[in-house]
């Protein structure tokens, strides 16, 4: 018995030396996990403004027609003289709905200097596109395109991708996946202004 008590006795005293160690660790990593958790968040909300930079590119605009909402087929060849930003998109695709109301307000803003917005939905029916349409009170043309015919104009599949064409129907960028405001403003209302 007297072996087991000084046993106990020499474990108490070690777990004392090492309890205000432990004390310490642990609140070391309370302090840490907290401002790991800070910065994760600063990090989240820097990523809200984020956008896909363009790539710069040079060539002619394909040959596309397609019927609008209304039942008429227009071209991006009735369009020339303008500058337009051809979108494709889909009412199911989460970054393209997101999207749309910064390009409805770059097209409201700009839309007296010779810029319109084509919106090519990617296969979905008139009912759906027309609906999502008024909920955003979108102004400029949206196009229905069932097979698919814009992506492959363009050869890109990837939802939304967008095409800036020029005035004189040189396409001059394009981007896949979100755009925001302030790269609409940084790349196209430069163009705008120097076709104006």
């Amino acid at each position: 018995m007297k072996k087991q008590s000084k046993y106990r006795r020499k474990i108490i005293k070690t777990q004392r030396q090492y309890l205000p160690l432990a004390f310490f660790w642990f609140w070391y990593g309370i302090v840490l996990f907290v401002v790991l958790q800070s910065n994760d968040a600063k990090t989240a909300t820097s990523t809200t403004d984020f956008s896909v930079v363009p790539a710069e590119v040079n060539y002619p605009a394909p040959q596309l027609a397609l019927k609008n909402v209304n039942g008429e087929t227009e071209s991006l060849a009735d369009f020339s003289g303008q500058v337009l930003l051809l979108n494709n998109w889909a009412t199911w695709c989460p970054p393209c709905k997101a999207e749309m109301p910064t390009l409805k307000k770059f097209h409201d803003a700009h839309s007296a200097e010779g810029f319109t917005i084509i919106a090519v939905e990617a296969g979905d029916g008139k009912e759906e596109v027309l609906e999502f349409a008024n909920s955003l009170e979108l102004t400029f043309p949206i196009w229905l395109d069932p097979e698919g015919a814009a992506l492959n104009a363009f050869k890109n599949g990837s939802l939304p991708n967008s095409y800036v064409i020029d005035r004189s129907g040189t396409v001059r960028y394009a981007w896949t996946g979100e755009i925001s405001l302030a790269m609409l403003e940084k790349y196209v209302t430069p163009l705008i202004a120097e076709s104006n």
